[in-house]
């Protein structure tokens, strides 16, 4: 497959549909890459990530999945810049394994064209020094295509975590970059079901990889981890929410919930971001603790008694597939949620979290929660858990790429071939 083009036509002269989902969603297996792309380990292809969302912010899809693809190859994930000082640079950190922050660091009053131009100059300096000569382009948001030109990655890959152009602030110009996107994507991977049927039909190789999860890390919480110092004082039973507070999160919700169970405490962990903090309700029985480092979340998460997924009906919470649903249930914890579409399917339709959307249902349902006595839920969780994890996600995700690799490869020995010839 070419550069920014579609996979060929199949006979029939349609276009191939795109296999279902993997994992529990999917009705029948399908098989990730080709022999020739299974065969081969494409060391020498490095990764650029270009991403919206800080390295250091909350630990999710796009740390979950770098991490792993940084074990066998340099990854470079290249942030938004930051603005101050005198002249433009980049600031590279290196992580763990091969991993490497890169930071564009720009001069204050630069209009968006120039902003744009210099990440361009920074990004191509970023290639120069150091000699990344074959690698994989990888987009989280459309945004990047600004200053992603003149680029030739070995492959592009557009992984579709949230449906951005619904989130607050979103810039107007992201859905036509979006679809310029589409046009140059060999593959599109979408972080939930939902997403993946909202934009199938714009692409003929676009994959679902629904949240995944690290059991072993959250089940941590099942072993009587200590009580973190800051919410130890926090009386019983504690229900909690750990995650960004933002246009998605539902405070309406939360004050009424507050409100009809005075002698319940609500532990709200995260960091406020677009919303004012003064939105919030304040309650004595409500408690905001700043963000945790992923390390930290198990100790929080295992001394609550239920845990929460406290997301709002908007636009911005249409396409979601929170990753902590199944966190929240590796730690062995009774879940209740609103209704969102990628939790009720599959995990409400399951019976493993249980579905509300007012108050006196969501209290209804964390009552049954903290009765809960059902000695098949927990083995069920498991069940459900096994099927699911970061590392099969990233092996699935890289077979993918492997084919077009092989098949880019393969085109380019043809074409040799024929060359030399003539």
């Amino acid at each position: 497959m070419g550069k920014g083009t579609n996979p060929p036509l199949p006979a029939s002269g349609k276009k191939a549909a795109p296999p279902g989902p993997p994992g529990d969603a999917c009705p029948t297996p399908f098989s990730f890459g080709r022999q020739s792309a299974a065969s081969a380990d494409f060391s020498d292809v490095d990764l650029i990530c270009l991403s919206h969302l800080r390295w250091d912010f909350v630990y999710q899809r796009p740390q979950h999945l770098m991490t792993r693809c940084a074990k066998q190859r340099r990854v470079y994930f290249f942030e938004e810049p930051i603005f101050g000082g005198d002249t433009a640079h980049l600031e590279i950190s290196l992580r763990e394994n091969k991993l490497r922050v890169v930071v564009p660091h720009l001069p204050h009053g630069l209009d968006p064209e120039q902003v744009e131009d210099s990440q361009r100059e920074l990004l191509h300096q970023l290639l120069r020094d150091e000699n990344i000569k074959k690698y994989v382009f990888w987009a989280y948001t459309p945004m990047a295509l600004g200053f992603a030109e003149g680029l030739e990655p070995a492959a592009y890959v557009y992984d579709c975590m949230d449906e951005l152009s619904l989130f607050r602030g979103a810039p107007p110009i992201l859905r036509e970059r979006e679809q310029e996107l589409f046009r140059r994507a060999d593959l599109v991977f979408t972080g939930g079901q939902s997403l993946y049927e909202a934009k199938r039909q714009q692409h003929a190789r676009a994959y679902p990889f629904p949240s995944s999860i690290d059991v072993e890390h959250f089940a941590q919480a099942r072993h009587g981890i200590e009580d973190p110092e800051d919410q130890a004082p926090i009386p019983h039973p504690r229900m909690g929410f750990y995650g960004v507070l933002d246009e998605r999160f539902d405070k309406e919700l939360l004050a009424g919930i507050a409100e009809l169970r005075p002698d319940w405490h609500f532990v709200m962990v995260g960091p406020i971001v677009k919303i004012d903090p003064s939105e919030l309700p304040q309650r004595a029985n409500i408690h905001y603790l700043p963000s945790k480092t992923y390390k930290e979340l198990p100790a929080y998460l295992g001394n609550w008694d239920v845990a929460l997924l406290l997301f709002a009906h908007n636009d911005s919470t249409r396409f979601i597939s929170p990753t902590k649903t199944p966190e929240y249930l590796a730690a062995g914890k009774p879940v209740v949620s609103t209704s969102i579409q990628d939790v009720v399917r599959p995990y409400g339709d399951q019976g493993l979290v249980k579905i509300a959307d007012e108050p006196q249902a969501f209290v209804d349902a964390i009552s049954e929660c903290l009765a809960l006595n059902d000695e098949t839920w927990l083995p069920r969780v498991d069940a459900f858990l096994a099927t699911n994890s970061w590392d099969l996600t990233w092996r699935q995700m890289w077979s993918l790429i492997s084919e077009v690799l092989a098949g880019k490869a393969d085109s380019t020995s043809v074409q040799d071939e024929y060359m030399n010839a003539i």
